[in-house]
């Protein structure tokens, strides 16, 4: 069983660029399962920060086959800028890039209604990033969606698009009274686009089946995180995909008998981008404090990002959703100045005491969060490279957010860079 899940157990961000680093240097493939340009991870290599929003961080591995897989969205023009910024700082990628031809396409039109579909919600508005992803993922169920296969098939491209444009312009002329897109113009610019892709297409499953026969070492590399699943995070206040280890293999093709490890990361403190309930929040000089130790500004958007203390109810539900073998913990670092540090194990609403979060976000918005007192070790650890470098309060707290999870903590990140990791275990 040579497959490992890595799964994000909180909003998004929580360091997953990082781990999947440290794990793709011991990896023969890592496959991005799903999400599109609206994720970023950053990654410290060799004193080089990098910034991926589509294209798998194993890239930075010249043995590692790097998969962009099905359950993706692509933005062609962002692709082909990220491929060329990758080429032009030495690090190729014909020979271990490649792209499965069963990958949705975001098209010119999807930002375009993603903005106008946000700005007519009001204060009901998402806080999307204006990508086009959920309009991809709407056209794709819809079953009105162009795969990025499709742009071998110039015959195809054109009368498709003929019926779905005119769906499309439809819309924004008599609901948004918007400027409408030109069939030829989109046709031409695609069709350019599927010129500089098409030596990275191919079918992936052949590729990823080979792998699995052979006992290769494959990661499946998601974006975001449990708590934005289209499914069992806050919705709606969540992404347009299933960033969840089910949705990690459902995006690569892969059966659930091959998994090995499922390995969830979370940061030592909680944070989420855009709107939607976030019970542990800080706000005011607290929550501005914390934002600024940790530089809590999104990679892709540059957005501020709200802020809190580990929420441990969300831990222990995203570790059971994904049946967690294994935990990375991130960012531990940024805790170092606090004497006291908070940690949530339940809620009450309404005096009810709740122990997971809600499938009703009305309820969920108004909690009260429980809280233990943990004491803080106020001195620096990003020289820490074992578990005895650690102070005993930050080993304390290490230990009972494990145990909340409910899994070991094998990886803990102690500073940005590579090297500022230390490591209990390793999944493989």
């Amino acid at each position: 069983m040579p497959v490992t899940i890595l799964v994000g157990g909180q909003w998004g961000d929580e360091g997953k660029g990082k781990v999947i680093d440290i794990l793709a240097s011991r990896t023969d493939m890592v496959i991005r399962s799903q999400g599109g340009n609206n994720a970023g991870h950053t990654v410290v290599h060799d004193g080089v920060t990098h910034k991926f929003h589509l294209i798998p961080s194993g890239i930075l591995f010249p043995d590692c086959r790097c998969v962009i897989g099905n359950g993706t969205v692509l933005d062609p023009s962002v692709l082909i800028e990220e491929i060329k910024e990758l080429e032009e700082g030495g690090i190729a990628t014909r020979d271990h890039l490649v792209i499965s031809d069963r990958a949705h396409m975001i098209m010119p039109y999807h930002p375009v209604i993603d903005r106008l579909e946000e700005e007519q919600r009001g204060d009901d508005r998402l806080g999307t990033t204006y990508r086009g992803i959920g309009p991809a993922y709407q056209d794709k169920i819809r079953r009105i969606g162009f795969r990025i296969g499709d742009l071998a098939k110039p015959r195809f491209m054109e009368k498709k698009l003929k019926f779905v444009l005119r769906l499309k312009n439809d819309v924004l002329r008599n609901l948004y009274h918007a400027e409408e897109f030109d069939e030829q113009r989109v046709l031409d610019e695609m069709l350019g686009y599927g010129k500089a892709l098409e030596p990275y297409l191919c079918d992936i499953f052949p590729l990823v089946q080979d792998a699995l026969d052979s006992d290769q070492k494959v990661l499946l590399e998601g974006a975001q995180g449990a708590m934005l699943d289209i499914d069992f995070g806050t919705y709606p206040y969540v992404t347009s995909s299933w960033p969840t280890a089910g949705g990690a293999l459902t995006g690569s093709g892969i059966p659930p008998r091959e998994v090995d490890v499922t390995m969830g990361v979370f940061k030592a403190y909680t944070t989420r981008v855009g709107y939607g309930p976030m019970p542990t929040e800080l706000e005011g000089a607290e929550g501005e404090q914390l934002r600024e130790l940790g530089a809590e500004y999104g990679t892709t958007t540059g957005r501020a990002r709200r802020v809190g203390w580990f929420d441990g109810a969300v831990a222990k539900y995203a570790a059971r959703l994904n049946g967690l073998d294994s935990v990375a913990l991130t960012k531990l670092d940024v805790l170092s100045e606090y004497q006291t540090i908070k940690v949530a194990t339940g809620y009450f609403h309404r005096g009810q005491y709740l122990s997971y979060p809600v499938s009703n976000i009305s309820h969920l918005k108004h909690c009260e969060p429980v809280y233990e007192e943990l004491p803080g070790w106020q001195s620096p650890i990003g020289d820490a490279r074992s578990w005895e470098d650690l102070p005993p309060n930050c080993q304390a707290y290490i230990e009972r957010i494990s145990q909340i999870i409910g899994a070991p903590i094998d990886i803990i990140s102690v500073g940005p860079s590579r090297e500022q990791t230390v490591f209990r275990k390793l999944p493989y």
